[in-house]
């Protein structure tokens, strides 16, 4: 059967990859358990007096402290069997030993290294965490260990330059939406919880312009109106704010804001026959491109709630307020005075009617198309770019299989876009 007897070095070697099975299958657990617990669960677990829950505290509150030495250990456990394994069946088997090597790397240390104990770890992280984590708050603080780790990764921050020498490993933004796809496909974070952290994580990127009310759609008032006059457009429109235009300028020039509180105020001294002029603030102009996230900030540092858009060339765009950029983050905010219509209606025949304000990423994301969103901001800015001047109703737009068509246009604006897939046309 062998093809020499085995030696006591053979038997030595032997017993060296059973016990590094051991230490793999250790090792699996750990890094699978440890990954899934979250720092608000491993408190709690710390809380309630279980074994190894300060450890599990101590490994989760740093993921960095443990993930790379953690890492490396498998990396020698595994480089080291699979030498041994090798080095043992060459001896025992001749020539086909190498052939049993391999066979024994892939399906008994595959299956009894990685699948079983990582498969536990998922089915139970807790107890796959308590059990591992005193022993691997041992391992990874053991010095030359950490010393080889720390420094490994520093090389290849040199040899991959583009992050600076910080350590890694790295994540890119679109690997941590799909770690997060997939934890709310395991059910371990809620569909709400991963719409929530999409939106912040997309907030970073998203510009004033994507999601200001365009100039057309604003309600304003003019300089030369009366108190009365403007609280009557405040309370019929249900608007706090409102912006004011210069009535002797056909530029549309914001010159403020107008409170409705403050038309309130006047009209009960009564006021109600002055010109809003009396009470006008100052507003806020900002450029087209600023970064929702710091206009957020900026807001609530210093406490204003509507601010004006301008374009490069200082043209009025349209206007922005606190609850637009909520919205971007939490979703639609509707009140009281908010109509619910839907700006996209799936109609019965498969078809699809749309606001021609809806963003091309919203579009993008729903019929899995690609409308370069660089280029434009809105489906109807779509079908307008596209075909480079301002369409009839009824002229359209093919893309990808579907035909984007002009169904409402006022002036030179696409008020509604009807979308057909492109095969129900023929």
């Amino acid at each position: 059967m062998f093809a020499a007897s085995p030696t006591a070095g053979d038997i030595a070697m032997i017993i060296t990859i059973l016990v590094l099975l051991v230490l793999l299958i250790f090792m699996s657990v750990a890094e699978m358990g440890l990954s899934r617990i979250s720092k608000p669960k491993a408190s709690a677990i710390a809380e309630r007096g279980a074994k190894g829950g300060p450890a599990l505290l101590r490994l989760v509150s740093d993921p960095a402290h443990w993930v790379n030495p953690l890492l490396l250990s498998v990396n020698i456990c595994q480089t080291v069997q699979a030498t041994l394994t090798g080095v043992v069946a060459g001896r025992l088997f001749g020539a086909p030993g190498v052939i049993i090597g391999v066979v024994l790397n892939v399906l008994v240390f595959y299956v009894l290294a990685e699948a079983v104990p990582k498969t536990y770890a998922v089915l139970y992280p807790e107890r796959a965490s308590l059990l591992t984590s005193r022993p691997t708050l041992a391992l990874v603080a053991f010095p030359p260990l950490r010393v080889i780790a720390t420094g490994l990764i520093k090389l290849t921050n040199v040899i991959v330059r583009g992050k600076g020498l910080q350590e890694g490993p790295f994540v890119s933004e679109q690997e941590l939406l799909g770690i997060v796809e997939v934890a709310a496909d395991d059910e371990v974070i809620e569909q709400e919880e991963r719409q929530l952290i999409e939106s912040i994580i997309e907030f970073g990127d998203t510009v004033v312009r994507e999601i200001m009310v365009p100039s057309p759609d604003m309600v304003t008032v003019s300089s030369d109106a009366t108190v009365s006059s403007a609280l009557d457009v405040a309370i019929n429109e249900g608007f706090s704010r409102m912006p004011v235009l210069n009535a002797e300028n056909d530029q549309d020039d914001v010159v403020g804001v107008l409170y409705a509180k403050d038309l309130m105020r006047a009209e009960r001294q009564g006021l109600g026959v002055q010109t809003v002029m009396t009470l006008v603030r100052q507003v806020r102009v900002i450029p087209e491109n600023k970064p929702v996230a710091r206009l957020m900030r900026e807001m609530q540092a210093e406490k204003f709630h509507l601010a004006i858009v301008a374009d490069e060339y200082g043209s009025i765009a349209g206007m922005v307020t606190l609850e637009d950029c909520l919205e971007e983050l939490v979703g639609e905010i509707v009140d009281e005075h908010d109509t619910e219509d839907a700006e996209i209606e799936h109609l019965a025949n498969g078809e699809y009617l749309v606001e021609g304000s809806v963003s091309v990423a919203d579009i993008n994301e729903l019929l899995a198309v690609n409308i370069p969103d660089e280029e434009w901001d809105t489906v109807g800015g779509f079908i307008f770019g596209t075909l480079e001047h301002v369409p009839e109703v009824g002229e359209s737009v093919l893309l990808d299989g579907w035909k984007f068509v002009a169904h409402e246009v006022d002036g030179r604006r696409i008020r509604k876009v009807r979308i057909v897939a492109e095969v129900i046309e023929r």
